[in-house]
């Protein structure tokens, strides 16, 4: 950025004078400047042409398109004139004072009419001020035609590159412009407060007025207390957008701003800087905390997340932004938020770990389908996963209290390192530990020992479906997957065993040995009971895993249907039809044990319900 306001003096301008000759000679330079300046600033002092016209506003600036070569001039000689101030303040002879004071007056003039044209191009050009329009094009060197940072003669390629600058930016980067060197004029003379009572006046009510649209209030812990958790959960979805759009666009340009228009001292960009944006910035990053003091709710935790995650991922840009001394505080309150916020969110999981263990439901899932304590506790758990990042931040330094050190099987895969040793992941299988407990607590209370398992398999099956279509599957590993399929595979086994066990058990061992007619009278009568009452009752008992259900029909089938079928080819075929018992005893073919087996596990029959009245050895009545 060029800083310089005027082309350099010549050695005359700049070397004391060593003689009467050269004293009178710098003293006519001196004078000449005071009388250059008089003829501009007289002519564009605006009190000269309408002594009731003290409006900022009603006036012809200097710096608009028509006027452009008057302001240059005018601002050079500005700095003659403080050249001229300078010399005769310490240069006492002849008319020295009366130039001195008359210089001082013109200099005053001179100082009120760039502070109305500062104000001017402040109000005027807002909307191309306004903090998105000078974030986006932050990286741009000034190339502006309208520039009087330096008033040397454009080179060709300035004019070519300006050129090729959308009109919207081309203004705003002539009025950032304009605004420096009308700031650098005035600080230069001594007419700092003057400059900075404007600007901040106006900037600040820029940037109160944006965070006003964008939903920020000043708000008191009590405030937030008694709010009703609906309330408050709207206030935080306009907070997320906020300190998204207060970062990224609305303090970030006006630090850009404001470090480019008083580039001319830290000293003062950081006082300005800090006093437009302090109070605001307070606001915007001290509600989190007090979110995080109110009372704690399971429910409450992805929106706490939700406020963590956007500081964090803020926070190199607020670093930046608010690294002056002065804002300091600014960057406190944004780190005590996320340090309360992160407080909260362990509270919380605490509080959740609680609330599963103490679970007191007695009531039994019909069929033994899914408990609604595994659909909570796994959408709840699968939700946190796609918060790992902000998590693993949280519980890194928080060890897992437990009473026993955490299973081998709930582990990630063992030659994934991170998987075993991340915090989150050992953390989000404790959980699901804790919850797989208690739900065998609940399998307990089903009277019927295969319902048990089968609830176990249901129950079991789902978490791994979770596990696997969530983010869960990178915290687990697949071998903490591949391990609970198989544990899913024991429970349904165990189930197929106790279940049908009576119906396996009545048929012979050797189906087709050579059994005495009574023998097989008796195994016919048993298969039908056993078949009859296992059906009766597993009609209303449900596999809600489409895939694990087809599995158990399959392995139902291996287990019962071959051997059932050698035995009714032996005993129950064609070839004993003749016999008069087999029209009363022999109930089904093998095939309509498939037909049978197809319906079972919807969850739509009856415990109670029969078989025997409805069925037929040429299969079942539909």
């Amino acid at each position: 950025m060029r800083t310089t306001f005027s082309k350099s003096p010549s050695p005359t301008r700049m070397t004391p004078p060593l003689s009467p000759l050269h004293h009178t000679f710098s003293e006519s330079l001196m004078e000449e400047n005071i009388e250059v300046a008089e003829l501009l600033i007289t002519k564009w002092d605006f009190h000269s042409s309408d002594k009731n016209n003290s409006s900022y506003c009603n006036i012809d600036s200097l710096f608009s398109g028509d006027n452009r070569e008057d302001a240059k001039q005018y601002l050079t000689a500005v700095k003659g004139l403080q050249k001229a101030m300078q010399y005769l303040a310490s240069n006492h002879s002849g008319n020295s004072h009366s130039n001195l004071v008359r210089a001082q007056t013109l200099m005053q003039t001179a100082m009120k009419r760039l502070e109305k044209e500062f104000y001017q191009i402040l109000k005027s050009n807002r909307a191309y001020l306004d903090p998105e329009s000078v974030s986006t094009h932050s990286s741009r060197p000034s190339i502006s035609r309208s520039s009087f940072s330096d008033f040397e003669d454009e080179s060709e390629n300035e004019r070519d590159d300006n050129d090729t600058i959308p009109e919207v930016e081309r203004v705003s980067l002539a009025a950032m412009d304009d605004l420096k060197a009308i700031a650098d004029a005035m600080i230069s003379a001594g007419y700092t407060r003057e400059c900075l009572k404007i600007y901040k006046i106006i900037r600040k009510s820029i940037v109160d007025e944006a965070l006003y649209h964008l939903g920020v209030e000043t708000l008191t812990f009590q405030q937030v207390q008694k709010m009703d958790w609906e309330a408050l959960e709207v206030k935080i979805k306009h907070w997320l957008n906020a300190v998204k759009m207060g970062v990224k666009t609305l303090f970030y340009g006006e630090r850009i701003l404001c470090d480019h228009v008083f580039a001319v001292s830290d000293k003062i960009r950081e006082s300005c800087f800090t006093e437009i944006s302090k109070e605001g910035a307070l606001a915007l990053f001290g509600f989190p905390e007090n979110v995080a003091k109110c009372k704690k709710s399971p429910e409450k935790m992805f929106r706490i997340l939700d406020m963590y995650e956007a500081i964090s991922d803020l926070w190199a840009e607020i670093e930046s932004i608010f690294g002056f001394e002065s804002t300091s505080i600014v960057r406190s309150t944004a780190v005590n938020s996320l340090v309360r916020l992160g407080e909260a969110v362990r509270t919380m999981l605490t509080d959740f770990e609680m609330a599963i263990q103490k679970d007191s439901s007695k009531s039994l899932v019909p069929g033994g389908g899914i408990h609604p304590l595994t659909r909570y506790v796994m959408n709840y758990i699968s939700f946190l996963a796609d918060y790992s990042g902000s998590l693993s931040d949280i519980v890194a330094d928080w060890p897992l209290a437990i009473p026993s050190p955490l299973p081998e099987s709930y582990f990630g895969s063992p030659d994934n390192e991170e998987s075993i040793s991340s915090p989150i992941s050992v953390r989000l299988a404790w959980l699901i530990l804790v919850m797989l407990c208690k739900l065998d607590g609940k399998a307990a209370l089903y009277k019927d020992v295969s319902l048990s398992y089968l609830f176990l398999a249901n129950n079991l099956q789902y978490v791994v479906g979770k596990v696997r279509q969530s983010y869960l599957k990178f915290l687990l590993g697949d071998e903490w997957v591949t391990r609970h399929e198989k544990k899913v595979k024991q429970y349904a086994a165990n189930y197929e065993r106790m279940g049908w066990s009576k119906v396996i058990a009545s048929l012979p061992e050797n189906p087709t040995a050579d059994i005495p007619s009574d023998r097989v009278k008796d195994h016919f009568r048993k298969f039908n009971l056993a078949f009859e009452e296992a059906y009766a009752k597993q009609t209303s008992w449900v596999i809600t895993d489409p895939k694990l259900r087809d599995e158990v029909k399959i392995s139902l089938a291996r287990r019962i249907v071959p051997l059932y079928k050698e035995f009714f080819e032996m005993y129950g075929g064609v070839q004993m039809r003749k016999e008069m018992w087999v029209e009363s005893l022999v109930r089904y073919t093998p095939d309509d044990l498939g037909n049978y087996w197809s319906d079972l596990f919807y969850g739509g029959g009856s415990s109670g319900g029969s078989v025997s009245s409805s069925s037929s050895r040429g299969g079942r009545s539909r």
